[in-house]
């Protein structure tokens, strides 16, 4: 910088001396003028009245979402002639099939980005946005659905008619991708056995109390519901301006829900297990239950991609024993149940007095680990008794909660499950005819058993029931010898009943 100053000659050093002069008054003058000038020199960061946009450009930018903001920006005015992004908007563009999430989600938006005006700015969907998309705790996320389904304005109290909404909704998105298309006859009741057991006749509860209990009695409802909310926000600008908005834009979601392989040849008047049932259920239990198996011959990161993006094939539930099918008795569910490895859902349903079959009383009892008989108690950690009708919640969880024994002589006979050996929650009669469901008995209407293990576990228990056939088959043809027959007790017996005796011997 001297060298070339000293080229330039005397009018640059002249220059520079006049600019050094001038930055050396400037710097006097703001000492003299003290800090409110620093702040009046500092960019003011404006609030707009749509929505707390924030104007600054240290905001970190998620380019899904800001490809996203501009589209719908671009679309409300063009349409709707709003600098912004409006409600309709939102919903005819980004959930054409689900307005109920469109409505829910944008007023939670435009509530947390405290708008006042009926459309979100730009800068506030953004920021708005990315917050709900930066949520890794599942409490959390959990707590801001059921604020979303809030009535009043603060969004600290909810309903019964909105949790039911949560739920019907979720139930929905869950059958997204169903061949069945997801109609199920029990679904009023399942969802109202939800509700009655949260609210126990309240009209109103608090956020806080409601989130906590479905934590404690069906952890993953909203799973798949933020599933699909994560998957729409961050891939619905890769369509272009229509979004969502056209039919084959739609997203193809894998269901998540275990699918039941049901025999081909059943005549039952009743369903077996409900598809409501199977979509609560898959809401609570352990991974253990519901989890995929993984490909052999993918690798790690081809697995991995293929855990994050929730394309996975759900597990299949297999019926291996229905009182209605293979008769009732302890020696029927012994022969259909006993070797299999895998877990397995025991449903109870007891009769009651009233004449829908759909609300008979009804529990589930879970075992990770195979049946067998035995005079103790025994399961492991992943072990539950849950109560589906006409309450739905989780009774009881832990080790060393079931009981099977038919055979062992000075102990209690049939079938029970509860933490306390002297008041189970569950007790079925050796004669597999009554069943008492927390000290009030019934008498026994169905019961049914789903393997919810691999293929594998499936293969193999056949694979033991085949051999035990040949086993059987073997002992029953028994080869004598002539010296054998004439000491053998049959022989008597047949001398006994009048047929002769031939003797081959000679004399």
């Amino acid at each position: 910088m001297g060298n070339q100053v000293a080229r330039n000659g005397n009018g640059a050093v002249k220059k520079t001396g006049k600019a050094l002069a001038a930055a050396h008054d400037a710097s006097k003058s703001q000492a003299v003028a003290g800090p409110n000038s620093q702040q009046q020199q500092q960019p003011n960061m404006s609030r707009s009245s749509s929505g707390a946009d924030i104007q600054n450009n240290s905001h970190t930018q998620f380019l899904p979402i800001d490809r996203l903001a501009k589209i719908l920006t671009e679309i409300s005015q063009k349409e709707e002639a709003v600098n912004g992004i409006t409600k309709t908007v939102f919903q005819k563009y980004l959930f054409p099939h689900y307005p109920e999430v469109a409505d829910r989600l944008f007023a939670y938006l435009h509530a947390s980005s405290r708008a006042t005006t009926a459309h979100l700015g730009q800068s506030a969907f953004k920021q708005q946005a990315e917050k709900f998309l930066a949520i890794m705790n599942d409490q959390t996320v959990l707590e801001n659905y059921v604020k979303m389904f809030a009535d009043n304005k603060d969004g600290n109290e909810i309903t019964p008619n909105g949790l039911r909404e949560l739920l019907m909704v979720s139930y929905r998105l869950a059958m997204t991708g169903n061949s069945g298309g997801g109609s199920c006859m029990q679904l009023f009741n399942t969802v109202s056995a939800v509700v009655t057991a949260c609210f126990h006749g309240k009209d109103t509860l608090s956020v806080s109390f409601v989130s906590n209990w479905l934590w404690q009695n069906c952890p993953r409802i909203v799973h798949g519901m933020h599933r699909y909310v994560i998957h729409i926000l961050t891939t619905a600008y890769r369509s272009g301006k229509s979004l969502m908005s056209s039919e084959q834009s739609g997203p193809h979601m894998i269901p998540s829900t275990p699918i039941l392989d049901q025999p081909d040849n059943v005549d039952f008047s009743e369903a077996l297990l409900p598809i409501s049932h199977v979509w609560l259920l898959a809401t609570t239990l352990p991974s253990c239950y519901t989890k995929i198996e993984e490909e052999p011959h993918q690798d790690g990161m081809q697995a991995l991609i293929t855990k994050m993006s929730g394309v996975v094939c759900p597990r299949h539930w297999t019926l291996l024993y229905n009182t209605n099918q293979h008769g009732a008795g302890s020696n029927r569910f012994l022969h259909h149940v006993l070797g299999y490895k895998g877990p397995t859902l025991l449903f109870i349903r007891g009769v009651s007095n009233t004449d829908d079959r759909r609300q008979y009383p009804t529990y589930c009892v879970c075992s990770a680990v195979e049946w067998r008989e035995s005079h103790l108690y025994w399961g492991n950690e992943d072990s539950m008794v849950i109560e589906l009708l006409p309450n739905y919640k989780v009774v009881e969880k832990g080790t060393k909660l079931l009981y099977l024994n038919t055979s062992i002589r000075g102990y209690p006979q049939g079938l029970r499950a509860g933490a306390d050996p002297r008041n189970p929650c569950v007790i079925v009669d050796q004669a597999f005819n009554e069943v008492t469901f927390a000290g009030v008995p019934y008498q026994l209407a169905s019961l049914e058993v789903w393997g919810c293990g691999d293929a594998k576990s499936r293969e193999k228990q056949l694979e033991i029931k085949k051999w035990q056939v040949k086993e059987a088959e073997k002992q029953r043809v028994v080869k004598l010898s002539t010296a054998e027959w004439l000491d053998h007790p049959d022989r008597y017996l047949l001398e006994l009943a009048g047929r002769p005796s031939y003797n081959t011997t000679s004399s």
